[in-house]
């Protein structure tokens, strides 16, 4: 039996092409490649779901590390709108699946990408680019949109039947919904965008971020959650919104930063630079109260991290505070 490794996202589309090659008595490893950058919900079990839906096997791969010390700050296809290096970003998710298929014994690559879907990244011309520059030129199938591209080697080697693929382009997507119905898919996302890079405020944390500080793994999950403050001296000050983003804070485990809390008072979890000035830890201090269920005037006593508590008041008002604001 051949077999095909998938990248996978999670989305309609990539389920799509794998139930197309399945059908066609092809085993397919659906692998779905973590950049640190695919959002902010846990998505495992949803991914699970569509791989049992159509038959095949779910495998994840973490390139973290890899993708921030090859491709996040240097792309040799530049940025989209955003911080989102689109091309470079599939060019190395196709590389990584390829080092796979002799580990898995598998025949070619599949992806999900319908033709002049998104401006960027599934143009004509992007779609070629990332096969040679993921060198992936030839064993990659786009089943979604295969009738309308060049032959590739399973193609020719008779291994797929391209009159059972499909021939997908544009941005409607009435032929994928028609595909989920026919198939009895349930619970398949709409489709969205998925990855932080392409979010605007996402972007602007991230350039605060590199503009004060040398960016690691690490500081992937820092972005991810509450409100970012700018001190001025130069300190990051990031302050949960809710129960939720509270939480995810505590979570965090990272060398650069102090954990702060309200204690009995109703407020928000706070990571502070450990670096930070006593300037700017002291004004650090008054904005988490500004921003606690707090009175002003008012002395409340915070608890740091590896430190004695410390007593102060809120700050100004939370208009006031927006001078410091990043996102």
């Amino acid at each position: 039996m051949a077999k095909a490794i998938a990248l996978f996202s999670g989305g309609l589309d990539s389920t799509l092409a794998m139930k197309l090659i399945i059908d066609q008595g092809i085993e397919v490893v659906a692998c779905n490649i973590n950049t640190g950058f695919g959002g902010t919900k846990d998505r495992l079990a949803h991914m699970q779901s569509m791989c049992a839906q159509v038959g095949a096997k779910l495998r994840t791969v973490d390139i973290q590390h890899e993708y921030v010390q090859e491709v996040l700050f240097d792309p040799v296809y530049g940025y989209g709108k955003h911080f989102n290096p689109c091309i470079d970003c599939h060019a190395k998710m196709f590389a990584v699946a390829k080092r796979l298929m002799a580990e898995e014994g598998a025949d070619f690559l599949i992806s999900g990408e319908v033709l002049g879907q998104r401006p960027m990244s599934q143009n004509g011309d992007a779609l070629k680019t990332v096969l040679h520059a993921g060198d992936v030129e030839g064993i990659l199938v786009r089943p979604m949109s295969a009738k309308l591209l060049p032959p590739t080697i399973p193609q020719q080697q008779g291994l797929i039947d391209i009159d059972k693929l499909e021939g997908i382009s544009g941005r409607t997507r009435d032929r994928q919904i028609e595909m989920a119905r026919a198939y009895g898919l349930v619970d398949f996302e709409s489709p969205g965008g998925g990855c932080l890079l392409t979010d605007e405020f996402f972007a602007k944390k991230m350039r605060d971020f590199i503009a004060h500080d040398t960016f690691e793994v690490a500081d992937i999950p820092v972005l991810k959650w509450g409100r970012h403050f700018r001190l001025p001296e130069g300190a990051k000050l990031v302050m949960g919104r809710n129960h939720e983003e509270n939480e995810k804070l505590v979570a965090i485990e990272n060398p650069k930063y102090l954990r702060i809390t309200t204690g009995a008072i109703p407020g928000p979890t706070s990571l502070l630079s450990r670096s930070a000035s006593e300037a700017d830890k002291a004004l650090a201090l008054q904005l988490i109260l500004v921003y606690a269920k707090t009175q002003p005037h008012v002395r409340y006593t915070l608890d740091i991290e590896g430190n004695e508590p410390i007593e102060t008041t809120p700050y100004i008002s939370k208009e006031a505070a927006q001078r410091f604001f990043v996102v």
